[in-house]
């Protein structure tokens, strides 16, 4: 293993690197006091090649590393890639996103090995070894680092680098290599990343849908997701959820609007934070019509289909075991609700490989050209056309 600590090495490691098809990546990083995370440590395995980058070494340009994860001829090896992705596109210029990608955590649940399986089960399960899990929640923006913090760091990339030709090799097998395609184009979008305050509305709960109150929700929010961004602190630490909602019922465009809200931290209505958010107020207000995002209240499920509902989850259940699959690589809770509600309805499960094992059974199962029974004390099949 090779520490790199200058933008020569770095060169170097990342011309190494090339030489390969395939990159196991992995990151260590802090986000619990900011809003961008601290990027700490960069983990890459290939082939021979085993190095830890350190990002925060005075001086180091990781433009080698962005142009190696920029690069199309070789595949990068993630687990769990979104929070790297994350950093990486925020990070790495001009929104970079690695392409084309694996991410190990998605393939094992094409291989029925669990839903969201965390990265030291994966290794126990399918190379049979042990990881020490005692320094992932150390503090990796101080250094030096310890030994046991580089030995936990480059196991991580090292056990993925060993763990993708056989999971490639399995998915090969059971031809299901194609199924993490819609997965890995999720990751790859970049509106996956994108963090756009005017658009954090969407991570609350809409407790009303009239047009003031949705736009005043949204204006909060907006204001919120700004500060977070600009001061660098996370959201929850600018104004909690429970004080965002008071302010939309309020709308406040003045100090005096602000005190004897409860949630609101005393003195916050004399802050330049507070004056930030009755401009943001006024401005969505003046025209809360157009402001106001457009919410539609979703259709009532059609009378008396709770009972398909629930034979569709027993049907996923039975096929996911079936296809040795998670069931949530298939279809959800929501998608299982559309299906019954509407043959046509737009959803995963009805496109693709998703619909050639599930989503055209499960039609027939609703239009009764099969059924489901207990035989020997197990649900199976019936074919009722014939």
């Amino acid at each position: 293993m090779t520490m790199i600590t200058t933008t020569e090495a770095l060169e170097a490691a990342c011309d190494a690197l090339l030489q390969h098809p395939y990159v196991a990546v992995d990151t260590e990083f802090m986000r619990e006091t900011v809003y961008w995370p601290q990027l700490c440590l960069i983990q890459a395995a290939a082939g021979e090649t085993e190095v830890i980058i350190d990002p925060l070494a005075e001086g180091i340009d990781l433009e080698p590393f962005w142009e190696l994860m920029a690069d199309e001829r070789i595949i990068k090896v993630f687990h769990a890639a979104r929070q790297d992705l994350e950093i990486f596109f925020h990070q790495g210029g001009d929104a970079l996103i690695p392409h084309p990608m694996f991410d190990s955590q998605v393939a094992a649940m094409a291989l029925g090995l669990g839903d969201s399986i965390a990265y030291d089960a994966l290794v126990r399960t399918l190379l049979n070894r042990p990881i020490d899990k005692g320094p992932r929640f150390t503090d990796w923006s101080r250094r030096p680092l310890s030994d046991a913090q580089t030995k936990y760091a480059i196991a991580d990339v090292t056990h993925l680098r060993d763990l993708y030709p056989m999971m490639v090799e399995r998915l090969e097998k059971t031809g299901r290599t194609e199924w993490l395609a819609g997965e890995m184009k999720t990751l790859t979008s970049p509106s996956t990343y994108r963090l756009d305050p005017e658009e954090s509305w969407r991570r609350m709960k809409l407790r009303k849908t009239t047009t003031k109150w949705v736009a005043s929700l949204r204006a909060a929010a907006a204001w919120r997701e700004t500060e977070a961004q600009t001061r660098d602190m996370p959201r929850q630490r600018v104004m909690k959820d429970d004080a965002i909602y008071e302010i939309a019922n309020v709308a406040p465009t003045a100090p005096e609007q602000l005190t004897g809200l409860r949630a609101v931290p005393k003195g916050f209505e004399r802050s330049s934070a507070a004056k930030r958010l009755f401009d943001k107020m006024s401005e969505a207000l003046a025209d809360a019509e157009a402001y106001a995002p457009k919410v539609e209240k979703p259709a009532p499920p059609p009378q008396g289909v709770g009972p398909t509902v629930e034979l569709l989850k027993v049907f996923l259940k039975l096929v996911a075991d079936e296809k040795d699959v998670a069931p949530r690589l298939i279809a959800n809770a929501a998608d299982l609700e559309k299906i019954a509600a509407d043959d046509k309805a737009d959803v995963q499960a009805l496109t693709g490989w998703r619909r050639e094992v599930f989503g055209e059974p499960a039609l027939k199962l609703k239009r009764g050209e099969m059924a489901l029974a207990l035989k020997d004390g197990k649900v199976v099949v019936v074919d009722t056309k014939g």
